[in-house]
């Protein structure tokens, strides 16, 4: 059981570090609420979860060329600087009232997926964590345990999706307008600084290829 909470305890630690969709957490639970907040991070867990399944596979090399790394570097830059203008323009639409802007959580979810399944980080996270904890649990525990312990780790991500989603849509409540625009600027200024990263890690493999 120990065990078992250990890889809770990693999943909550993958999820933690801020990055994009964090940041796009953020901005859809000051301006949605808690729901399209949850369904970004939903997005996300499930482009983990295909990464996982690549990484159990065993078919690492094909995301793993030149060619796919750079057309994700790039695309992901051009995800993440769009949806943090496109922040920073509505930003003035928060208010701190119960009248939200809220958008279909379908755009949520995707938007979730679309910023981790283009983010290089996630597959270097999945491919150098999630590769060492396979091999790991699999020389100590065998291989039916691998279900469980990935399981584990969903749970974790879970948890920390659901605990984002929360504390960014509870600030509407407990802030002001002005401060509310506030967040939501830092937020779109957030994601399009990780996508002039992205777009220039990009630019740097294209000229070393």
């Amino acid at each position: 059981m120990n065990v078992f909470i250990s890889y809770i305890l990693l999943g909550l630690s993958l999820a933690a570090p801020i990055g994009p969709v964090n940041a796009a957490q953020l901005d859809r639970g000051i301006k949605g609420g808690f729901f399209p907040a949850w369904f970004v991070g939903l997005g996300a867990i499930t482009a983990d979860g295909l990464y996982m399944l690549i990484v159990y596979l065993g078919v690492v090399h094909v995301i793993d060329t030149p060619f796919i790394k750079t057309f994700l570097w790039l695309f992901g830059g051009f995800v993440l600087i769009y949806t943090g203008i496109e922040s920073m323009i509505r930003a003035n639409e928060v208010k701190a009232s119960q009248d939200r802007n809220t958008e279909p959580l379908y755009k949520s979810f995707f938007a979730g997926f679309i910023m981790s399944i283009t983010n290089p980080l996630t597959i270097l996270f999945w491919l150098g964590i999630y590769g060492s904890v396979l091999a790991k649990t699999a020389t100590d525990y065998g291989y039916q345990a691998l279900i469980m312990y990935s399981i584990a780790i969903f749970i974790g991500l879970l948890a920390w999706d659901v605990a984002m989603a929360a504390v960014s849509s509870s600030f509407r409540k407990l802030l002001n307008d002005q401060i509310l625009t506030f967040i939501a600027i830092v937020s779109g200024l957030a994601l399009i600084g990780f996508g002039i990263y992205f777009g220039w890690q990009g630019v740097l493999l294209l000229i070393q290829h």
